[in-house]
Protein backbone atom coordinates (compact mmCIF):
# COMPACT_ATOMS: atom_id res chain seq x y z
CA UNK A 1 0.00 0.00 0.00
CA UNK A 2 1.42 3.48 -0.74
CA UNK A 3 2.38 5.77 1.62
CA UNK A 4 1.98 9.13 1.57
CA UNK A 5 5.83 10.33 1.58
CA UNK A 6 6.55 13.87 0.88
CA UNK A 7 3.92 15.05 2.62
CA UNK A 8 1.58 13.64 5.82
CA UNK A 9 -1.90 14.09 5.53
CA UNK A 10 -3.78 13.30 8.42
CA UNK A 11 -7.13 12.36 7.41
CA UNK A 12 -5.00 9.67 5.23
CA UNK A 13 -3.29 8.47 8.09
CA UNK A 14 -6.26 8.12 10.08
CA UNK A 15 -8.53 6.52 7.02
CA UNK A 16 -5.07 3.49 6.43
CA UNK A 17 -5.64 3.07 10.55
CA UNK A 18 -9.12 3.10 10.43
CA UNK A 19 -9.06 0.85 6.99
CA UNK A 20 -6.91 -1.59 9.13
CA UNK A 21 -9.04 -2.03 11.88
CA UNK A 22 -11.88 -2.57 9.92
CA UNK A 23 -10.46 -5.23 8.12
CA UNK A 24 -9.95 -6.87 11.30
CA UNK A 25 -13.69 -6.83 11.95
CA UNK A 26 -14.41 -8.36 8.92
CA UNK A 27 -12.32 -11.27 9.28
CA UNK A 28 -13.30 -11.90 12.78
CA UNK A 29 -16.85 -11.19 12.28
CA UNK A 30 -17.43 -13.54 9.39
CA UNK A 31 -15.06 -16.29 10.44
CA UNK A 32 -17.72 -17.86 12.68
CA UNK A 33 -20.66 -16.48 11.13
CA UNK A 34 -21.50 -20.03 9.07
CA UNK A 35 -21.42 -21.80 12.84
CA UNK A 36 -24.90 -19.69 13.61
CA UNK A 37 -28.02 -20.00 11.65
CA UNK A 38 -29.49 -17.97 9.32
CA UNK A 39 -31.70 -15.16 11.02
CA UNK A 40 -30.19 -16.18 14.56
CA UNK A 41 -29.67 -13.14 16.71
CA UNK A 42 -25.73 -13.91 16.96
CA UNK A 43 -25.96 -14.40 12.89
CA UNK A 44 -27.68 -10.96 12.57
CA UNK A 45 -24.90 -9.15 14.93
CA UNK A 46 -22.20 -10.68 13.16
CA UNK A 47 -24.04 -9.75 9.63
CA UNK A 48 -24.11 -6.28 11.14
CA UNK A 49 -20.37 -6.05 11.83
CA UNK A 50 -19.23 -7.56 9.09
CA UNK A 51 -21.38 -5.78 6.49
CA UNK A 52 -20.24 -2.03 7.71
CA UNK A 53 -16.87 -2.68 7.82
CA UNK A 54 -16.50 -3.57 3.88
CA UNK A 55 -15.29 -0.28 3.13
CA UNK A 56 -11.65 -1.70 4.23
CA UNK A 57 -10.06 -3.04 1.51
CA UNK A 58 -11.29 -0.04 -0.90
CA UNK A 59 -10.25 2.65 0.98
CA UNK A 60 -6.52 1.01 0.75
CA UNK A 61 -7.01 1.16 -2.73
CA UNK A 62 -8.29 4.57 -2.88
CA UNK A 63 -5.38 5.71 -0.51
CA UNK A 64 -2.78 4.00 -2.54
CA UNK A 65 -4.28 5.56 -6.08
CA UNK A 66 -4.82 9.17 -4.49
CA UNK A 67 -0.87 9.38 -3.88
CA UNK A 68 1.30 7.66 -6.74
CA UNK A 69 -1.49 9.06 -9.82
CA UNK A 70 -1.03 12.64 -8.56
CA UNK A 71 0.79 14.55 -11.06
CA UNK A 72 2.33 16.79 -8.88
CA UNK A 73 4.10 13.99 -7.21
CA UNK A 74 7.44 12.74 -9.35
CA UNK A 75 7.05 9.61 -9.81
CA UNK A 76 9.90 7.43 -11.96
CA UNK A 77 9.88 3.86 -13.36
CA UNK A 78 12.81 3.12 -11.27
CA UNK A 79 10.49 4.78 -7.99
CA UNK A 80 7.78 2.65 -8.45
CA UNK A 81 10.00 -0.27 -8.74
CA UNK A 82 12.19 0.01 -5.72
CA UNK A 83 10.23 1.60 -3.27
CA UNK A 84 6.31 0.28 -4.52
CA UNK A 85 6.65 -3.05 -6.69
CA UNK A 86 9.70 -4.62 -4.86
CA UNK A 87 8.16 -4.21 -1.16
CA UNK A 88 5.19 -6.03 -2.43
CA UNK A 89 6.91 -8.78 -4.71
CA UNK A 90 9.46 -9.47 -0.79
CA UNK A 91 6.34 -9.44 1.20
CA UNK A 92 4.26 -11.32 -0.65
CA UNK A 93 7.31 -13.86 -1.04
CA UNK A 94 7.73 -13.31 2.51
CA UNK A 95 4.58 -13.85 4.05
CA UNK A 96 2.94 -16.65 1.72
CA UNK A 97 6.08 -18.96 2.97
CA UNK A 98 4.86 -17.69 6.77
CA UNK A 99 1.63 -18.64 6.64
CA UNK A 100 2.18 -21.93 4.72
CA UNK A 101 4.73 -22.68 7.61
CA UNK A 102 2.41 -21.90 10.17
CA UNK A 103 -0.75 -23.55 8.64
CA UNK A 104 1.32 -27.05 8.78
CA UNK A 105 3.12 -26.64 12.07
CA UNK A 106 -0.59 -26.01 13.57
CA UNK A 107 -1.78 -29.43 11.51
CA UNK A 108 1.30 -31.09 12.72
CA UNK A 109 3.05 -29.54 15.25
CA UNK A 110 6.21 -29.77 13.93
CA UNK A 111 8.62 -28.31 10.79
CA UNK A 112 10.74 -30.17 7.94
CA UNK A 113 11.89 -30.21 4.78
CA UNK A 114 8.56 -31.41 2.99
CA UNK A 115 7.01 -28.49 4.68
CA UNK A 116 9.16 -25.90 3.52
CA UNK A 117 9.15 -27.36 0.11
CA UNK A 118 5.27 -27.26 0.25
CA UNK A 119 5.25 -23.92 1.02
CA UNK A 120 7.58 -22.73 -1.64
CA UNK A 121 5.25 -24.82 -3.93
CA UNK A 122 1.97 -23.00 -2.91
CA UNK A 123 4.06 -19.54 -3.57
CA UNK A 124 5.10 -20.71 -7.29
CA UNK A 125 1.19 -22.45 -8.21
CA UNK A 126 -0.20 -19.14 -6.37
CA UNK A 127 -1.85 -21.03 -3.50
CA UNK A 128 -1.99 -18.20 -1.41
CA UNK A 129 -2.97 -17.36 2.40
CA UNK A 130 -6.28 -16.40 1.75
CA UNK A 131 -5.85 -12.28 2.98
CA UNK A 132 -2.54 -12.44 0.86
CA UNK A 133 -5.01 -12.04 -2.46
CA UNK A 134 -4.56 -8.42 -1.51
CA UNK A 135 -1.07 -8.51 -2.73
CA UNK A 136 -1.03 -8.99 -6.22
CA UNK A 137 -3.93 -7.42 -7.12
CA UNK A 138 -1.89 -4.33 -5.91
CA UNK A 139 0.88 -5.35 -7.51
CA UNK A 140 -1.27 -5.14 -10.90
CA UNK A 141 -2.45 -1.83 -10.07
CA UNK A 142 1.18 -0.88 -9.43
CA UNK A 143 2.55 -2.28 -12.75
CA UNK A 144 -0.08 -0.04 -14.69
CA UNK A 145 0.36 3.06 -12.71
CA UNK A 146 2.17 5.31 -15.02
CA UNK A 147 -0.31 4.12 -17.64
CA UNK A 148 -3.46 5.53 -14.97
CA UNK A 149 -0.91 8.76 -14.68
CA UNK A 150 -1.23 9.51 -17.88
CA UNK A 151 -4.76 9.18 -18.55
CA UNK A 152 -6.04 11.03 -15.11
CA UNK A 153 -3.07 13.23 -16.34
CA UNK A 154 -5.02 14.20 -19.47
CA UNK A 155 -8.22 13.25 -18.80
CA UNK A 156 -11.08 15.65 -18.63
CA UNK A 157 -14.41 16.06 -16.20
CA UNK A 158 -16.27 14.08 -19.18
CA UNK A 159 -13.91 11.72 -19.60
CA UNK A 160 -13.18 11.11 -16.08
CA UNK A 161 -17.58 10.85 -15.31
CA UNK A 162 -17.65 8.26 -18.29
CA UNK A 163 -14.72 6.58 -17.37
CA UNK A 164 -16.80 6.09 -14.06
CA UNK A 165 -19.66 5.12 -15.76
CA UNK A 166 -18.00 2.16 -17.73
CA UNK A 167 -16.90 0.95 -13.93
CA UNK A 168 -20.57 0.87 -12.18
CA UNK A 169 -21.91 -0.22 -15.02
CA UNK A 170 -19.61 -3.22 -16.38
CA UNK A 171 -17.49 -4.19 -13.17
CA UNK A 172 -20.43 -3.14 -10.47
CA UNK A 173 -24.39 -3.11 -11.64
CA UNK A 174 -24.09 -5.86 -14.32
CA UNK A 175 -22.30 -8.79 -12.39
CA UNK A 176 -24.50 -7.37 -9.38
CA UNK A 177 -27.75 -8.21 -11.19
CA UNK A 178 -26.78 -11.48 -12.80
CA UNK A 179 -25.80 -12.95 -9.55
CA UNK A 180 -29.74 -12.35 -8.34
CA UNK A 181 -30.97 -13.20 -11.79
CA UNK A 182 -28.59 -15.08 -14.08
CA UNK A 183 -28.63 -14.20 -17.98
CA UNK A 184 -26.42 -16.67 -19.94
CA UNK A 185 -27.38 -13.96 -22.80
CA UNK A 186 -25.86 -11.04 -20.60
CA UNK A 187 -23.25 -12.93 -18.97
CA UNK A 188 -21.90 -13.96 -22.82
CA UNK A 189 -21.93 -10.60 -23.87
CA UNK A 190 -20.15 -9.08 -21.13
CA UNK A 191 -17.45 -11.68 -21.69
CA UNK A 192 -17.24 -10.80 -24.90
CA UNK A 193 -16.94 -7.02 -24.61
CA UNK A 194 -13.83 -8.23 -22.36
CA UNK A 195 -13.28 -3.83 -21.02
CA UNK A 196 -10.45 -4.86 -19.38
CA UNK A 197 -9.53 -1.20 -18.68
CA UNK A 198 -12.40 -0.70 -15.95
CA UNK A 199 -12.16 -4.06 -14.59
CA UNK A 200 -11.60 -5.14 -11.37
CA UNK A 201 -10.23 -2.65 -8.79
CA UNK A 202 -8.65 0.05 -11.32
CA UNK A 203 -12.53 2.18 -10.71
CA UNK A 204 -10.90 2.84 -7.21
CA UNK A 205 -7.46 3.76 -7.45
CA UNK A 206 -8.58 6.45 -9.70
CA UNK A 207 -11.74 7.47 -7.77
CA UNK A 208 -8.81 7.46 -4.82
CA UNK A 209 -7.49 10.21 -6.93
CA UNK A 210 -9.82 12.31 -7.70
CA UNK A 211 -12.02 12.39 -4.48
CA UNK A 212 -8.42 13.98 -2.99
CA UNK A 213 -8.24 16.36 -5.27
CA UNK A 214 -11.93 17.40 -6.99
CA UNK A 215 -14.08 20.21 -4.94
CA UNK A 216 -17.49 19.06 -4.37
CA UNK A 217 -20.55 21.32 -4.12
CA UNK A 218 -22.16 20.89 -0.68
CA UNK A 219 -25.69 19.13 -2.62
CA UNK A 220 -23.28 17.02 -3.78
CA UNK A 221 -21.09 15.70 -1.15
CA UNK A 222 -24.35 15.35 0.92
CA UNK A 223 -25.95 12.99 -1.81
CA UNK A 224 -22.57 10.95 -1.92
CA UNK A 225 -23.03 10.63 2.02
CA UNK A 226 -26.68 9.40 1.45
CA UNK A 227 -25.97 6.96 -1.25
CA UNK A 228 -23.42 5.77 1.30
CA UNK A 229 -25.39 5.19 3.86
CA UNK A 230 -28.20 4.00 1.90
CA UNK A 231 -25.43 1.74 0.55
CA UNK A 232 -24.77 0.18 4.44
CA UNK A 233 -27.90 -0.55 4.46
CA UNK A 234 -28.21 -2.49 1.75
CA UNK A 235 -25.37 -4.50 2.54
CA UNK A 236 -26.63 -5.36 5.81
CA UNK A 237 -30.63 -5.61 4.98
CA UNK A 238 -30.15 -7.00 1.64
CA UNK A 239 -27.82 -9.78 2.93
CA UNK A 240 -30.58 -10.14 5.72
CA UNK A 241 -33.50 -10.83 2.99
CA UNK A 242 -31.66 -12.96 0.31
CA UNK A 243 -30.00 -15.01 3.10
CA UNK A 244 -33.71 -15.50 4.82
CA UNK A 245 -35.38 -16.33 1.03
CA UNK A 246 -32.34 -18.54 0.08
CA UNK A 247 -31.90 -20.56 3.67
CA UNK A 248 -28.36 -20.04 3.60
CA UNK A 249 -25.99 -16.88 3.31
CA UNK A 250 -26.22 -14.87 0.81
CA UNK A 251 -24.08 -11.61 0.62
CA UNK A 252 -23.23 -8.51 -0.89
CA UNK A 253 -19.92 -7.89 0.32
CA UNK A 254 -17.90 -8.45 -2.65
CA UNK A 255 -15.44 -4.94 -2.79
CA UNK A 256 -17.23 -4.62 -6.54
CA UNK A 257 -20.36 -4.32 -5.69
CA UNK A 258 -22.24 -0.94 -6.08
CA UNK A 259 -23.26 -0.44 -2.63
CA UNK A 260 -19.97 -1.34 -1.09
CA UNK A 261 -18.34 1.34 -3.61
CA UNK A 262 -20.62 4.22 -1.92
CA UNK A 263 -20.00 3.01 1.28
CA UNK A 264 -16.47 3.65 0.91
CA UNK A 265 -16.62 7.01 -1.05
CA UNK A 266 -18.85 8.42 1.76
CA UNK A 267 -16.27 7.19 4.50
CA UNK A 268 -12.93 8.61 2.52
CA UNK A 269 -15.06 11.82 1.74
CA UNK A 270 -16.22 11.75 5.56
CA UNK A 271 -12.90 11.49 7.10
CA UNK A 272 -11.30 14.21 4.44
CA UNK A 273 -14.24 16.53 4.94
CA UNK A 274 -13.42 16.29 8.85
CA UNK A 275 -9.48 15.96 9.39
CA UNK A 276 -8.52 17.68 5.91
CA UNK A 277 -7.02 20.59 8.02
CA UNK A 278 -5.56 18.72 11.08
CA UNK A 279 -1.62 19.07 11.03
CA UNK A 280 0.21 14.94 11.21
CA UNK A 281 0.18 13.80 14.66
CA UNK A 282 3.50 11.63 15.45
CA UNK A 283 1.21 9.00 16.82
CA UNK A 284 -0.81 8.64 14.16
CA UNK A 285 1.90 8.56 11.79
CA UNK A 286 3.86 5.87 13.41
CA UNK A 287 0.85 3.41 13.44
CA UNK A 288 -0.15 4.26 10.16
CA UNK A 289 3.36 3.63 8.86
CA UNK A 290 2.98 0.02 9.75
CA UNK A 291 -0.66 -0.86 8.64
CA UNK A 292 1.06 -2.67 5.86
CA UNK A 293 2.50 -4.87 7.84
CA UNK A 294 -0.51 -5.74 10.12
CA UNK A 295 -2.29 -6.22 7.88
CA UNK A 296 -0.17 -9.21 7.01
CA UNK A 297 0.39 -10.27 9.99
CA UNK A 298 -3.21 -9.67 11.66
CA UNK A 299 -4.30 -13.08 10.43
CA UNK A 300 -1.22 -14.76 12.98
CA UNK A 301 -3.72 -13.66 16.09
CA UNK A 302 -6.80 -15.06 14.71
CA UNK A 303 -5.30 -19.08 14.36
CA UNK A 304 -3.72 -17.87 17.97
CA UNK A 305 -7.89 -17.51 18.71
CA UNK A 306 -8.50 -20.51 17.23
CA UNK A 307 -6.04 -22.71 18.86
CA UNK A 308 -6.82 -21.43 21.88
CA UNK A 309 -11.30 -21.75 20.94
CA UNK A 310 -11.63 -18.12 21.61
CA UNK A 311 -14.55 -17.42 18.82
CA UNK A 312 -16.88 -14.70 18.72
CA UNK A 313 -19.67 -17.04 19.95
CA UNK A 314 -17.57 -17.56 23.29
CA UNK A 315 -19.55 -14.88 24.77
CA UNK A 316 -22.15 -11.82 23.21
CA UNK A 317 -21.06 -10.99 19.59
CA UNK A 318 -22.32 -7.69 20.26
CA UNK A 319 -18.81 -7.82 22.65
CA UNK A 320 -16.94 -9.86 21.12
CA UNK A 321 -16.28 -9.01 17.96
CA UNK A 322 -14.98 -5.19 18.80
CA UNK A 323 -13.07 -6.42 21.52
CA UNK A 324 -11.11 -9.60 19.84
CA UNK A 325 -10.83 -7.27 16.45
CA UNK A 326 -8.87 -4.82 19.02
CA UNK A 327 -6.86 -7.76 20.41
CA UNK A 328 -5.85 -8.65 17.06
CA UNK A 329 -5.49 -4.50 16.25
CA UNK A 330 -3.06 -3.94 19.34
CA UNK A 331 -0.98 -7.55 18.94
CA UNK A 332 -0.71 -6.79 15.54
CA UNK A 333 0.59 -3.31 16.38
CA UNK A 334 2.82 -4.70 18.53
CA UNK A 335 4.31 -7.18 15.73
CA UNK A 336 4.82 -5.52 12.77
CA UNK A 337 6.45 -2.46 15.22
CA UNK A 338 9.13 -4.98 15.89
CA UNK A 339 9.57 -6.73 12.53
CA UNK A 340 9.84 -3.04 11.12
CA UNK A 341 12.77 -2.99 13.31
CA UNK A 342 14.53 -5.38 11.23
CA UNK A 343 17.74 -4.58 9.71
CA UNK A 344 17.16 -4.88 5.32
CA UNK A 345 14.09 -6.31 5.23
CA UNK A 346 11.89 -4.33 7.84
CA UNK A 347 10.67 -1.81 5.84
CA UNK A 348 9.77 -4.50 2.62
CA UNK A 349 7.41 -6.29 5.05
CA UNK A 350 6.06 -4.12 6.83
Amino acid sequence: MAGNSGGRLFYADLLRIAATFAVMVVHISGAWISEVPVDSAAWNILNLYDGLAHWCVPIFIMLSGMFLLDPQRELTLRTLFRRHILRIVVALVVWSLVYSLATSFLATRTLTVESFSAAVRNLVWGKLHYHLWFLPMILGLYLVTPILRGFVRGATARELQWYFLLVLIVTMLLPTVLALRPSKTVSSWLTQLDIRVVLSYAGYFVLGYCLKTCVLSPAMERLIYLLGIGGAVWSVLGTVWLSHIAGARFTFYNYNTPNVALMSAAVFLLFRRIFQNRKANRWVTGLSSITFGMYLCHDLFLQVLRGLGVTTLSFSPVLSVPLLSLVVFVCSALLAWLLSKLPLVGRLIT
